[in-house]
């Protein structure tokens, strides 16, 4: 059963919830280096050990997981986490965004529909509407909605039992979640960027199921510069594997990872042109700068900027944050002085 919003509640009508497919072979083949299983995940060893009793346990009661928030910068697998879990468990996985559910209506289609023990998957969960979060509080605490049936005079308000699920969310901005909304979640896990011997595992992996050699030193390389990043990793690979198979070579070597990183513009600290670009601005203007100014100036969304670009190179010593604004770092002119005038704005 279907549901649409009204005010005051929500009216029953007969809607189809479509759901997007993927057709882009990036995104295919991304599908298929996702480990799917806890056995197969590299890295965040202690995420996984707490995940593996979480679930082990669910599994031993007869019992729905608890909900899971899984925060961290984007790319370090918490969508691969997700599909883990609903796997481990033997049941459906159910996949949207926190901006697809614009309207109560919208969540309430999907609740109605999963079936008994079903994990739902809602990425960036911290951009939720305030209406469709209140909605979401009976659902995780009681596994029930609130429906108006009718309306005017004759509109009354009956109580919809949902079939147990777990909700996993994610958010690459935990601070933005209310309160009582992360507090209706059991269990919290963070990740973290990855050390590069583990993305060397990781590209080693993914290299055997894209059907591509690759030399230790060149894996090594890829692993340096992928910024912690298992998503940036795969994908250095599946472009390095273009440069090597138009090259004529059957395997990704020294020779060809460095011309093929240099030709996407990552240089020898995993800086890529915008990176650069948000120091260069930093550099030019000569003290703080507002989030809303360096924006504007290097052409990308202030989103993007604090969810993308600012955690690494914070990490890597190269911005730091004020109360008055972003400030470039001591690292990030000397890191600058090493990189032609030309790199800086290169697409």
């Amino acid at each position: 059963m279907n549901v649409i919003a009204a005010k005051g509640g929500i009216h029953l009508r007969e809607e189809r919830i479509s759901e997007p497919t993927a057709t882009n072979q990036d995104l295919k083949l991304e599908g298929m280096l996702r480990p799917q299983t806890f056995g197969e995940f590299v890295g965040q060893k202690a995420v996984i050990d707490n995940l593996k009793v979480y679930v082990q346990a669910a599994r031993n009661r007869g019992d729905v997981l608890d909900h899971i928030l899984i925060s961290g910068p984007p790319g370090l697998g918490k969508t691969t986490l997700a599909g883990i879990i609903a796997n481990e468990l033997g049941t459906e996985l159910r996949h949207t965004t926190g901006p697809a559910l614009e309207r109560p209506a919208d969540l309430a289609g999907i609740l109605t529909n999963l079936t008994p023990g079903a994990v739902l998957f809602i990425d960036e969960i911290h951009r939720l509407g305030k209406a469709v979060e209140e909605y979401l509080y009976a659902a995780m605490e009681d596994f029930r909605l609130d429906i108006v049936i009718d309306t005017g005079a004759s509109a009354r308000s009956i109580r919809l039992e949902l079939s147990k699920f777990t909700l996993i969310g994610s958010t690459t901005r935990e601070g933005l979640l209310t309160s009582p909304f992360r507090a209706r979640f059991g269990v919290l896990e963070k990740l973290d960027y990855y050390p590069w011997q583990e993305l060397l595992m990781i590209v080693q992996r993914s290299a055997g199921i894209v059907h591509i050699g690759i030399t230790p030193e060149a894996a090594e390389l890829i692993a340096k510069r992928s910024r912690g990043t298992p998503r940036l990793a795969n994908r250095f690979l599946r472009r390095l594997r273009d440069f090597a198979e138009v090259g004529g070579k059957t395997e990704i070597d020294m020779e060809s990872a460095e011309l093929g990183l240099e030709r996407l513009g990552v240089d020898d600290k995993g800086l890529d042109a915008m990176d650069r670009r948000i120091l260069h601005c930093l550099i030019r203007h000569g003290g703080a700068v507002g989030l809303k100014t360096l924006a504007v100036s290097v052409g990308e969304e202030e989103e993007t900027i604090e969810d993308v670009y600012e955690p690494f190179l914070i990490q890597q010593g190269m911005l730091s944050k004020t109360p008055r604004g972003r400030m470039a770092t001591d690292r990030a002119r000397a890191h600058l002085k090493a990189v032609s005038p030309g790199d800086l704005f290169q697409q």
